[in-house]
């Protein structure tokens, strides 16, 4: 019976060891591995990407392995490891061809990676939130455009920085929105006032103002609320805010923009 034992031990053993890829070419590993890509078996195209990495090494087909890893990765909803995984290609490959492209999805995994930052669509407390993620795509998308203008990944990463400009201001503005209505007055003109400082010819600002002019108001400093609302009504002559006030919770959260 020990005999036995030892004997399917082992046997288990050289089953689970077993590299079934041994005899294919790097070829066919590529093409397996993007066959599992491409039916949603992110979790094995991984291992298989990695394997040609290592056998392809120093070819145009290993630098691919890299990419695709990569966004195998990231669709996989392993974002650090995608991160991770382009961070090493950008390195190893400065002049490679698929530069753009490494940025752009550079971008695109941290545009979609779940830190909260827009979390104030649920309603939720937004004061802990991060941002730290659409900076980093911004900046992603910022050297794909400058460095690679006429790339075929220009035109949307345009558009999502623009997304994400509106998106940041718009955070910062609810923020202070938040602090106004728990009558941490001070707190919300300071977090208008960074909104206003750093990002120009955003829709948030209007709300910005707002809450600037309403705060004011709160802590009986007349003039400064004056001041302000003078600037309101001088940038924004038909702002529904000066008519009816704050948007109500009801009001979908698209009408932010």
């Amino acid at each position: 019976m020990l005999l036995v034992s030892l004997g399917a031990l082992v046997s288990g053993c050289s089953t689970t060891t077993k590299d079934e890829t041994a005899g294919w070419s790097p070829n066919k590993i590529y093409a397996e591995a993007k066959d599992n890509m491409d039916s949603g078996g992110y979790d094995k195209a991984v291992p298989l990407f990695e394997k040609l990495e290592g056998r392809a090494a120093g070819t145009p087909l290993a630098q691919q392995a890299q990419i695709d890893k990569a966004y195998a990765q990231y669709k996989g909803g392993e974002q650090a490891q995608a991160i991770a995984t382009l961070d090493r290609f950008m390195k190893l490959h400065p002049a490679s061809p698929a530069m753009d492209y490494a940025l752009y999805l550079k971008g695109l995994v941290n545009f979609n990676d779940d830190l909260g930052l827009f979390s104030f669509l649920t309603r939720q407390d937004l004061s802990e939130r991060d941002q730290k993620a659409a900076k980093d795509s911004f900046e992603s998308f910022k050297e794909l455009a400058t460095r690679f203008p006429d790339s075929r990944y220009t035109p949307d990463a345009r558009q999502r920085m623009t997304y994400i400009v509106n998106s940041l201001a718009a955070y910062e503005v609810h923020v202070a929105r938040y602090y106004y209505t728990r009558g941490a007055y001070v707190a919300a003109i300071n977090r208008s006032e960074v909104a206003l400082r750093d990002y120009r010819d955003v829709p948030a600002l209007e709300e910005a103002l707002y809450i600037m002019v309403k705060s004011y108001d709160a802590l009986g400093m007349t003039q400064l609320r004056d001041d302000t609302n003078r600037v309101m009504e001088k940038s924004y002559p038909k702002s529904t805010y000066l008519s009816r006030g704050f948007k109500s919770s009801s009001d979908p959260w698209w009408k932010i923009w």
